[in-house]
């Protein structure tokens, strides 16, 4: 298995995919479960994700991604969502941590309380945390798909009220972008240079 800087210097954005190869629903369980371990404030793992693998479902996507190629030819096009409302979601989603004793009952009565007060009354709140993890999540699995040999590229050119409503997300659930997922095609440029250290950093 490559290492995680390993995985960071060959990335890149796919827009070229093998249309004739796919994934099987194992894989994709695989691909999930393992982004799943991104972070997310107090746990709450505030996303949900839709496959799109079927031929008819990828062209349902179609025209709401702008008719972009790569949504037909990826073995898979994940609709990474973020969800609203985290504090009446909080006490289930910390059980576990309770339960395997990784916070102790104060711990876990101190972070329903701090949740409920940082979100119930703020819904710009809520949104910007369901962007952040929603996003966290999409980058580790873009990791994990590199890891496993494939190629992604996350997409923000689509419609998203158009989206929700043709994959039936619900109020709550906030399409954050799209991660097309599959072999590679021909085609596809090398990892596109980046800014230097020193243009992006700074030491205090």
């Amino acid at each position: 298995m490559s290492s995680i800087i390993e995985l960071m210097e060959q990335r890149t954005s796919a827009s070229a995919y093998d249309p004739s190869r796919t994934l099987t629903q194992d894989q994709i369980k695989k691909l999930i479960h393992t982004a799943g371990k991104a972070p997310s404030a107090f746990n709450l793992q505030n996303w949900r994700v839709i496959a799109v693998t079927s031929d008819s479902a990828k062209q349902r996507l179609h025209p709401l991604a702008f008719q972009q190629p790569k949504v037909l030819d990826a073995a898979v096009t994940f609709i990474v969502c973020g969800t609203l409302n985290e504090h009446k979601t909080i006490r289930s989603a910390l059980e576990p941590t309770l339960s395997a004793g990784i916070i102790d009952q104060a711990t876990y009565e101190g972070w329903v309380g701090a949740a409920q007060g940082m979100y119930a009354d703020n819904p710009a709140m809520q949104r910007d945390e369901a962007i952040r993890s929603g996003a966290l999540l999409a980058m580790s699995l873009m990791l994990v798909a590199q890891g496993e040999g494939l190629v992604s590229c996350p997409m923000i050119g689509f419609d998203p009220a158009g989206v929700a409503s043709e994959f039936q997300l619900t109020q709550d659930e906030i399409p954050v972008m799209l991660v097309t997922v599959g072999y590679s095609g021909e085609g596809n440029w090398p990892q596109k240079p980046r800014k230097a250290v020193d243009e992006i950093l700074t030491l205090v």
